[in-house]
């Protein structure tokens, strides 16, 4: 997926977002976010998409608090998603991928937010979904994205994310093999932490199953027993992968 397309897909994520969150009970527990309600749900994705309006329009050279942003807080509800997602996406359409400018992540472009945008939306209207008892619908191309997107910028999240920084290992091998889109990740643990690589090497375990299924499990969505994927080798490395892998 380049920029557009990922801008694309993100319109279509917020109004389904705004869409389900209409007619939900703000109080309702979302369960894979356990300390949210739907109306904290809403509150973040609203104030995230704002957050990252501001530093796409201004392209910052570096992190601006949002507590810096005179942005509107509320009242949180379907029209002002829907308003906070409109400003995002023209402000993303608006540059060019490539402009130089600050990011979490090690690509510093333009481009990295209307891929992290479209994913952060995404996977909160999976979380909306699941708290209404909806069943997500997932495009398998988005849901590859954002499993690569996840795995790219995992290591750069350590510097919010306590966890991500405990993860280290002897050269372990970790793959991830997603069976309906031909889509394979190889993790090596390694004494400093792990990087993505390109390896034929057998791996000490492979985590397998379609595309929706790995996207649950490795965004901590659901556990392995709930959903259809395969564990063949050592389950403590992926159990241990999990568990740190926080985003």
């Amino acid at each position: 997926m380049n920029h557009l397309e990922r801008c694309d897909a993100l319109e279509i994520e917020i109004d389904r977002f705004a869409t389900v969150f209409e007619g939900a009970n703000e109080a309702t527990v979302v369960p894979s976010c356990p300390e949210w309600s739907v109306h904290d749900l809403g509150e973040h994705l609203g104030h995230v998409h704002r957050w990252v309006e501001h530093i796409v329009r201004v392209r910052a050279q570096q992190r601006v608090p949002s507590a810096e942003m005179d942005f509107v807080r509320g009242p949180v509800n379907a029209p002002w998603i829907r308003g906070g997602g409109a400003s995002l996406l023209a402000a993303l359409r608006s540059g060019k991928p490539d402009e130089a400018m600050w990011a979490f992540g090690a690509d510093q472009h333009l481009r990295f937010w209307s891929r992290r945008q479209l994913h952060e939306t995404f996977v909160h209207r999976i979380d909306l979904e699941l708290a209404v008892g909806r069943a997500p619908v997932v495009d398998p191309l988005v849901a590859s994205d954002a499993i690569d997107e996840f795995l790219v910028n995992l290591e750069s999240a350590g510097n919010f994310s306590p966890d991500v920084r405990e993860i280290r290992g002897g050269n372990e091998l970790i793959r991830i093999t997603a069976t309906d889109v031909a889509r394979t990740w190889t993790i090596q643990l390694i004494d400093s932490g792990f990087r993505l690589i390109d390896s034929t090497e057998s791996p000490h375990v492979e985590l397998s199953g379609p595309v929706k299924e790995l996207l649950m499990v490795l965004y901590r969505r659901q556990a392995i027993a709930e959903v259809n994927v395969a564990v063949q080798g050592d389950r403590t490395l992926i159990d241990y992968w999990i568990a740190n892998s926080s985003f």
